[in-house]
């Protein structure tokens, strides 16, 4: 019984956690994140900046970088196991993966989480590539055009390393697909 009473707490906490507040928006719980609206932006080619070099370990504890990625378009999503709207696109993030290969690089930046919980988020969703751990979001704020609380968030880079389009919210396979065709025209 006192385990049924346990789950139950459990369950309505984490609904509390990611209700809609009186403005329709959603409420961070105890994170202090939100989810953003599904805006994007298409930067064009000649106002785009070159992104931060990120660097860091990986939840399988690998040393990696976003310059390891320089040749081909990068798609940088921002996540966490504990994130509703994450767990909505994670299976629209591992179709797009599947759909264009190795023509595009696909980077996590876990934020907020533990590892055992972001692991198992992966093995869930069958995640194939890696993600840099952000326990305390040292790298999010490294990223000028990421608001450091909109999670998930996606940024997709050129193949120059230079920002060339930005998520705030949940991401669609033909949302991304859409977005590379403009990135690569420009």
């Amino acid at each position: 019984m006192t385990r049924l009473i346990a789950a139950l707490v459990a369950a309505v906490l984490l609904l509390v956690g990611c209700s809609t507040d009186d403005a329709g928006g959603t409420k961070g719980g105890s994170t202090g994140f939100v989810g953003g609206d599904g805006t994007f932006t298409i930067v064009p080619a000649d106002q785009r900046v070159e992104a931060p070099t990120l660097a860091g370990t990986t939840l399988a504890g690998e040393e990696l970088s976003t310059a390891d990625f320089v040749g081909k378009p990068l798609i940088i999503n921002v996540w966490g196991s504990w994130c509703a709207p994450c767990r909505a696109e994670a299976p629209h993030l591992v179709e797009a993966a599947e759909e264009f290969g190795s023509t595009v690089g696909f980077l996590g930046i876990n934020t907020r989480d533990t590892v055992a919980a972001a692991q198992a988020f992966e093995r869930s969703f069958e995640i194939t590539w890696d993600s840099l751990f952000d326990p305390d979001g040292v790298l999010l704020l490294e990223f000028a055009q990421l608001p450091p609380k909109a999670i998930p968030s996606t940024v997709v880079l050129d193949e120059e390393g230079r920002v060339a389009a930005r998520v705030l919210g949940e991401v669609t396979t033909s949302m991304l697909r859409g977005i590379l065709e403009d990135v690569n025209a420009s």
